[in-house]
């Protein structure tokens, strides 16, 4: 491991294709976006972890300016935008007093300004600078468009859905009875002690293992002159 990503590791730990929009409301140099390690193209400064493709990612494409977005809110570390295929039902941020079952909610996503692939290639203070701008930012989409309610939803991998791998976080506004989600509409059942007992003590040792690891390789570092 390289002396930065070593460094980085232990700063970690000790920090708590739709329609493009109308003109003049793109992003770019001119609206506002700002630049980061990302317009750097492919180097492993400008991926985060080392993986992935800044180059090509749309997400990184915005942020540089090369791409247009709906951007609502901007800081050092994150950017807000509107999905460009939004999911639920409901009614847009344009025109939140006309409720129509077929006009999409405008929701949102929260993006690193940094490129990483997914939450767990994310560092955690980048994870934690994501995260504390939910209640601000969610509390301004629900009186936007008009609701009460919001799911946060993140995609990590393929198989939950992840289309575009580039951290981001889904903030998804909520009426009662859009039926967003098939899921809602399922019975649960009780849990059962000696079904999961085994995936319990599973889990907590991939926990101490990683913990373990986290601390050895910190201790490592500080001991090397």
């Amino acid at each position: 491991m390289s002396p930065p990503r070593r460094l980085a590791v232990l700063c970690s730990h000790l920090r708590a294709d739709g329609s493009a929009p109308p003109a003049g409301e793109q992003s770019g140099a001119a609206g506002g976006v700002s630049t980061s390690a990302c317009a750097s193209g492919g180097g492993a400064a400008a991926r985060g972890d080392g993986g992935g493709d800044s180059a090509s990612c749309v997400f990184c494409r915005i942020i540089r300016g090369e791409a247009p977005a709906y951007k609502v809110y901007e800081d050092d570390v994150c950017l807000c935008i509107l999905d460009s295929h939004p999911l639920a039902p409901g009614c847009t941020l344009a025109f939140a007093s006309c409720y129509s079952p077929l006009t999409p909610y405008r929701h949102s996503l929260i993006i690193p300004k940094c490129h990483f692939p997914s939450l767990e290639a994310t560092p955690p203070h980048v994870v934690a600078a994501m995260c504390s701008k939910v209640p601000f930012l969610s509390n301004a989409i629900m009186k936007a468009t008009e609701c009460d309610s919001f799911n946060l939803v993140v995609n990590n991998g393929a198989a939950a859905g992840q289309v575009i791998f580039h951290t981001h976080f889904h903030i998804i506004p909520r009426r009662s009875g859009d039926k967003l989600w098939p899921t809602e509409s399922f019975r649960r059942r009780s849990i059962e002690p000696n079904e999961t007992s085994g995936l319990v003590s599973c889990i907590k040792e991939q926990l101490c293992s990683t913990l373990e690891g986290s601390k050895t390789e910190a201790s490592s570092l500080l001991k090397e002159p």
